[in-house]
């Protein structure tokens, strides 16, 4: 008889590398208000609601392991224009688009998606596609 398979509780750390980690951290902590969490010269961890953490790495800090008191975490690295999205409630989609305009952050795409919800697509300072999507993209918000 198989055994029952462990489960995983959620994604803790999603991680974006940039030129820039100054530049970056202070993206994301003054237009979503992130609090930092770690920071030094290789990466930036960043609080994100619900539990989780948006890692910044310096493009090519990271690529040799890093030896911890805990043990080594192995060398990682990534490139080109990658995408995260965030969930924000449809009551909140109007002062996004306000806050965004105001902080003169233009929105580059708006999608009405099948399901009812809505998404704003914009860039970080590296780029990177960053979505704010309310419920009713999929079918598990």
């Amino acid at each position: 008889m198989p055994r029952e398979r462990p489960s995983i509780a959620h994604v803790l750390e999603t991680s974006l590398y940039v030129e820039d980690l100054e530049r970056s951290a202070s993206f994301y902590t003054e237009l979503f208000g992130f609090p930092v969490f770690f920071q030094d010269s290789r990466m930036c961890a960043l609080g994100v609601p619900g539990a989780q953490v948006l890692l910044l790495f310096r493009k090519g800090a990271t690529q040799a392991p890093a030896r911890t008191s805990g043990g080594t975490i192995p060398g990682h690295g990534g490139s080109g224009e990658l995408h995260l999205c965030f969930a924000i409630e449809a009551e909140q989609l109007e002062r996004w688009e306000e806050a965004l305009t105001a902080a003169a952050i233009p929105v580059e795409s708006r999608v009405h998606w099948p399901r009812g919800g809505v998404s704003l697509y914009l860039r970080d300072p590296d780029g990177h596609s960053l979505e704010l999507a309310t419920p009713g993209v999929w079918p598990n918000r």
